[in-house]
């Protein structure tokens, strides 16, 4: 088969596209016939050495398509079966292994491609809104890269939930895809002091929670923009790791939270994976939901479709095709 495998770390030219064998699946994974591959920014921490894998890899964590074998113990699952998985392994490339407790199952109505683009940062927008600060009506919350893969999707679900959206956005393309969304405001944080803009749109008082995957160029207006005892959720590194943050900076503006989740722990039983892949595809499948895919590019051009997401260039999701 053909895969994306890393030898050494570095810029977008170590993803080498080369002639591989076929992974066999342990007793409790799935071998999948890969239709889409998600691209995320995770894979780019991993390329260049801030998420530490051992070399050579395959990227790859989020991918759809059918199931064509199946681990010894594996059971309620079966060859042919539509699945996608936000856990599987070498995901770039024509064959992948994923756990069986990690599969979510896709309804006939929801196009597997779709199905590959939401996974990932769909159970993240989920889970960042509906349990790392539960979002409720009336409340106001700034989500930054609002017209990013995420972004989109948290937008939509945090007005589906009753609250008040600023989107954050660097052009006006961008802003017309958040507005569209459903945010009630937009900031252009690349220009503007987004900090000032909230207490301008808040009347002085400070947003609630702060949704932010951009990290060292944002944080620290992400904490002046919050209302006192309110939330700053970091989880994302875009523009670079944030530099350490010292409690008294929470105190000293008004006893803050903060936190730097990830998905792991927020799908850790099949139980939680399931309520939330559940309300995404069920979302999807009422049309409900809307994910945007920037764009398809062929498997082998991995490198290309990296340097798109680090140069900013994208809106919405890109997928690989094997």
């Amino acid at each position: 088969m053909r895969a994306i495998r890393v030898h050494e770390l570095g810029g977008p030219e170590v993803l080498r596209y080369e002639e591989v064998p076929a992974p066999e699946p342990g007793p409790d994974q799935v071998r999948v016939r890969v239709e889409a591959i998600g691209l995320n920014f995770i894979e780019t921490y991993q390329r260049t050495g801030l998420y530490k894998l051992p070399l050579p890899f395959i990227p790859g964590q989020e991918f759809a398509g059918t199931i064509e074998a199946l681990g010894a113990q594996v059971q309620g699952w079966a060859v042919g079966d539509r699945v996608v998985t936000a856990s599987g392994s070498g995901g770039y490339a024509d064959l992948a292994l994923a756990p069986a407790s990690k599969l979510v199952r896709v309804p006939a109505e929801v196009d597997l491609k779709l199905a590959a683009a939401v996974l990932l940062q769909g159970l993240t927008a989920h889970y960042l809104t509906h349990s790392t600060y539960p979002l409720k009506a009336g409340e106001t919350c700034i989500v930054t890269a609002a017209a990013g893969g995420v972004g989109l999707l948290l937008v939509q679900i945090a007005r589906r939930l009753g609250a008040r959206v600023i989107g954050l956005v660097s052009s006006e393309e961008k802003a017309a895809l958040a507005r569209d969304a459903g945010a009630s405001e937009i900031v252009f944080y690349t220009r503007e002091n987004f900090a000032q803009r909230a207490r301008e749109l808040t009347e002085g008082r400070g947003v609630d929670v702060v949704y932010d995957s951009v990290g060292k160029s944002t944080w620290e207006q992400t904490l002046d923009s919050l209302r006192p005892r309110g939330y700053a959720v970091f989880f994302g590194n875009a523009s670079g790791p944030m530099p350490a943050i010292e409690p008294l900076a929470l105190s000293t503006r008004g006893a803050l939270f903060m936190t730097r989740p990830t998905l792991a722990y927020y799908i850790a039983t099949e139980e939680e994976l399931a309520w939330r892949a559940g309300d995404l595809l069920n979302w999807m499948a009422a049309g409900e939901l809307r994910v945007r895919v920037d764009r398809e590019l062929p498997l082998a051009e991995a490198a290309e479709a990296h340097r798109l997401l680090e140069g900013r260039k994208t809106t919405g999701k890109v997928l690989l095709i094997p």
